[in-house]
């Protein structure tokens, strides 16, 4: 859905992509960690403690990231009933209300998720022996993102009709 001729979608496409890979590596790695957990407990008898933890971390990475992609192809959860019922120019007036709600959600999950990092960075996470504001890193990344990426919608000004898009 992003406008590949304006200069700032160009821009944000290789951050997209890198966002949704990076997703799922840690989707792969998370697998991976669980099911030597599993492996661990139940075959040598000797449950590592890092798994849970780090398993957790690399779910907030994968959903964050995840959702600032679904933020840019306008494909994340939301109530369209309203917008489908109303007509296209209010539509559209709806479809801007709605990017500036997500643009301040990911503006206030970046800048508590930062402060949530910072504040919890000099805690050893149980079992992990790793940073505790790790954490909230994914959370600050990914609203930084979902900002940056509602602000795109809004600057571009893509926009198709609820009623348009089933059409097409």
């Amino acid at each position: 859905m992003s406008s590949p001729s304006h200069p700032l979608s160009r821009a944000l496409d290789p951050v997209a992509r890198a966002a949704i890979a990076i997703a799922g590596t840690a989707l792969v790695i998370m697998v991976g960690a669980q099911a030597w957990q599993v492996f661990a407990r139940y075959v040598l008898n000797a449950s590592p403690g890092w798994t849970e933890p780090v398993a957790l971390l690399l779910m907030s990475v994968a959903v964050m990231l995840g959702a600032a992609v679904a933020v840019r192809r306008e494909s994340h959860f939301a109530f369209s009933g309203l917008a489908h019922a109303a007509p296209v120019p209010v539509q559209a007036l709806l479809k801007t209300v709605s990017r500036l709600v997500i643009l301040s959600s990911g503006l206030g999950l970046a800048v508590l998720g930062g402060q949530l990092t910072i504040d919890d960075w000099p805690v050893a996470l149980a079992g992990a022996g790793i940073p505790a504001g790790l954490r909230f890193l994914a959370l600050c990344v990914g609203g930084g993102l979902i900002a940056a990426f509602a602000l795109e919608r809004l600057l571009t000004g893509d926009f198709v009709a609820p009623a348009q898009a089933e059409e097409t």
